[in-house]
């Protein structure tokens, strides 16, 4: 293990002095991307402070996203988290496959069921009328960074029924096998605390916060094609976007 400074009288607690001394090796290259940090006990003895005090500085680095932890294995130092950019419409498997990452979907459930109040007033139907739900866990890299409830109109979650949703993106069999051009998409982002469905489905604790993102996808002449909510792991995965000072002409004012 590599040398650390001893902890020295401080006002900050504990954990906060363990965490920064973790911090600066791993910063500094010394635990490079991947490798395994000392065993919780190992480095309790070297600090001289309690396994639970290592655990919780371990946690705040976990939440930082410097660090990943494997159930049985240890903690590890990360890599680049992840990222999507928003200023373009593409779906998630479509960006990360580009990017040469590995998408799967557990397809947790397709139903049709009456639209919500909201649903409707996304989807311009009426509330009562029925629509397409379709639910998905989204794993990149085998790990699990999002839950997705997606609404469509129920004719095309009908015909999305016989599709291979486990590997493709709806995006993609829009565009390319029903010929649905997409036009645009308004997203509102938020934060929320994972409830215990959601943090069950996302293999973290309750209570963890995740991105919220709801966001509405139309056609080119704004009939609305999908509704989503998406909740995002934010340690594991993040959004960019780029923003202009001043708009294009083509963008207007």
């Amino acid at each position: 293990m590599p040398s650390f400074r001893a902890l020295e009288p401080s006002p900050l607690p504990l954990y906060s002095q363990v965490r920064q001394r973790l911090r600066e090796r791993i910063l500094d290259g010394t635990y490079g991307r991947d490798a395994r940090l000392p065993a919780e006990s190992e480095m309790g003895a070297i600090f001289g402070v309690s396994r639970i005090t290592v655990r919780q500085a371990l946690g705040d680095l976990q939440k930082e996203g410097l660090i990943v932890k494997v159930a049985g294995k240890g903690s590890f130092v990360a890599g680049p988290r992840p990222s999507q950019d928003l200023g373009r419409l593409e779906g998630f498997g479509e960006a990360m496959s580009r990017k040469g990452h590995r998408i799967v979907n557990r397809v947790l459930s397709h139903l049709e069921l009456p639209a919500s109040p909201a649903v409707a007033a996304r989807l311009g139907t009426g509330a009562g009328e029925p629509v397409a739900e379709l639910r998905r866990v989204r794993f990149l890299d085998r790990q699990p960074v999002s839950y997705e409830v997606s609404y469509l109109p129920a004719a095309l979650g009908r015909r999305l029924r016989g599709e291979n949703l486990a590997e493709r993106d709806i995006f993609l069999i829009l565009e390319g096998d029903y010929g649905i051009a997409l036009g645009h998409a308004d997203i509102q982002i938020g934060a929320v605390n994972a409830d215990p469905a959601l943090a069950a489905a996302l293999t973290v604790e309750p209570g963890t916060a995740l991105l919220r993102i709801e966001r509405l996808t139309c056609a080119p002449d704004g009939t609305p094609l999908d509704f989503e909510y998406l909740y995002v792991r934010g340690e594991a995965f993040q959004y960019a976007l780029r923003l202009a000072r001043h708009p294009s002409p083509s963008q207007g004012s």
